[in-house]
């Protein structure tokens, strides 16, 4: 194991070279002992370690109740996100860079009172469809219940004492019954306090709306600790549900408001004041997630590609880590200067590159937002055609080593 002292020496002197870095942090190389034991494409796994949580809004009789049940959805799997699966007592890492064309699938599944169980799964393929700028597209659905999502962020990530990533992109969740509706989900901006008395932590920060297509909206605002950690409270976050248009004119009539904290525990109340329903963030178990075993995935898949510096992690064996990280790495800057796989010649798998989105954008005027492609390298959206007929291996021969 490395030695500790040593480990905290590094951590400094990391710190320290970060603090004069201006611009895009993104693909800057962190210390291997503060590496996370997965990739940024493993992420959004999280959005369906709860299945019961995706697939509520399905089984709502009314349309505010299931922007209600969006809501209790999107808030309860922002702590898996940021914290990785960790316990917020146990800290945050810095997850492994995606290299482009990697690919994380799987699928989560868990008994519940709709009926989702192993024969009824949460599926997931989430794919590095750029990585100058880094981007990230994911596609989430559960057929049974008619249940989906796609979205897709770049993050850019500066450092002015906190580590400061600002997500641009965006998601949609669609539900198939009701004549069809649709959901605009924010990605929220994080703020990472803490990095400089090393007890690092993720605070969500700003304003964001979730809007329905039924014409209602959701108001969410994260609040969280104050400058040096002076009033507020921890990942605070207070949430209300008004018609489209009500939210800026009478923000007393809202439907419902949501209060508490999104790593914690939160509880909703009725336009009375009376609570309607709670949810407990730390007590929630997540669903087991499931990807195919390591021999039977992909090279380009997540884990099989990451194995030895994952392996090396788990091991605590440092020097592992930054070998086997930088075999991989260099491997990949050597295949982007062949003009066959170039990322200006690269394809995604699963996802395709548009120009524009129509559902998205009439759902983001109702809250003033534009989309942004030319700071994405396009629109992604899931290639069902395509994605029908794949089969493993994806690339043929190509690896993210290069030619087998």
């Amino acid at each position: 194991m490395a030695d500790t002292t040593q480990q905290n020496s590094n951590l400094k002197q990391f710190l320290a070279s970060i603090a004069t870095i201006r611009g895009d942090l993104s693909n800057i190389t962190a210390p291997p002992f503060v590496l996370a034991d997965k990739s940024t494409t493993e992420f959004p796994r999280y959005w369906i370690s709860h299945p019961d949580l995706f697939t509520a809004p399905a089984h709502q009789p009314t349309p505010e109740l299931r922007l209600l049940a969006v809501l209790k959805w999107f808030l309860a799997s922002l702590r898996g996100q940021q914290y990785a699966g960790r316990q917020p007592s146990d800290g945050v890492k810095k997850p492994l860079n995606a290299f482009l064309g990697e690919l994380f699938l799987g699928a989560c599944s868990s008994s519940d009172e709709h009926g989702v169980g192993s024969d009824d799964e949460c599926h997931l393929v989430s794919e590095q469809v750029s990585h100058h700028p880094p981007v990230t597209a994911c596609y989430l659905w559960n057929e049974r219940h008619g249940v989906r999502a796609e979205g897709y962020t770049r993050q850019e990530i500066t450092f002015n004492g906190n580590i400061n990533i600002q997500q641009i992109g965006h998601a949609v969740m669609h539900l198939d019954g009701f004549g069809g509706e649709d959901y605009l989900i924010p990605l929220p901006d994080v703020k990472v306090k803490g990095i400089l008395t090393f007890g690092p932590y993720p605070e969500l920060v700003g304003t964001y709306s979730i809007v329905s297509s039924t014409g209602y909206v959701a108001e969410v605002d994260f609040t969280g600790k104050g400058f040096l950690g002076v009033g507020g409270k921890r990942n605070a976050v207070h949430a209300a549900i008004y018609r489209q248009g009500d939210s800026k004119l009478r923000r007393k009539e809202a439907l419902f408001t949501a209060q508490g904290t999104w790593s914690e525990s939160f509880e909703f109340r009725d336009a009375r004041g009376e609570v309607v329903d709670s949810y407990d963030v730390g007590a929630a178990k997540s669903a087991d997630f499931h990807a195919p075993p390591l021999e039977r995935q992909d090279p380009w898949e997540s884990r099989r590609a990451w194995r030895g510096v994952i392996d090396a992690i788990h091991g605590g064996d440092m020097r592992g880590v930054a070998g086997n990280k930088s075999q991989l790495e260099s491997a990949q800057r050597e295949m982007r200067k062949n003009p066959a796989t170039s990322e200006e010649a690269w394809e995604a798998v699963f996802f395709r590159r548009e120009k524009d989105h129509p559902v998205a954008e009439k759902l983001m005027a109702v809250s003033g937002q534009k989309l942004s492609p030319q700071s994405t390298c396009g629109v992604w959206r899931y290639n069902y055609e395509k994605a029908a007929n794949l089969e493993r291996p994806f690339r043929g021969t190509l690896t993210p080593y290069g030619k087998q």
